[in-house]
C-alpha cells in the first residue's frame, strides 16, 4: 500500500468514527429532551400523571377497604 492509499484508509475510518459520534450526540440530547418537563407532552410530564393517578387509585382503595371493615 502506498502512502495514499493509507491516507484514504485513514480518512475514511475518522469520517465513520466522526459520524457515529455525531449520530449518538443527536440521539442522547433528544431522548434526554424527552426527560425534562415541558408543558405536558413529555416522557417526564407523562410519568408524572400516571403516578397521580396511581396515587389517587391507591387512596380509593384505601378508604373503600377501612369503610368495609378490611379483608376477611
Amino acid at each position: 500500500m502506498t502512502a495514499q492509499d493509507y491516507a484514504a484508509l485513514i480518512v475514511s475510518i475518522l469520517t465513520i468514527a466522526g459520524a457515529f459520534a455525531a449520530i449518538t450526540r443527536w440521539l442522547v440530547k433528544h431522548y434526554l429532551a424527552e426527560l425534562k418537563p415541558n408543558g405536558g407532552s413529555s416522557m417526564n410530564d407523562r410519568m408524572t400523571r400516571v403516578e397521580n393517578r396511581v396515587d389517587d387509585i391507591y387512596s380509593l382503595l384505601l378508604e373503600n377497604n377501612k369503610t368495609k371493615g378490611g379483608r376477611k
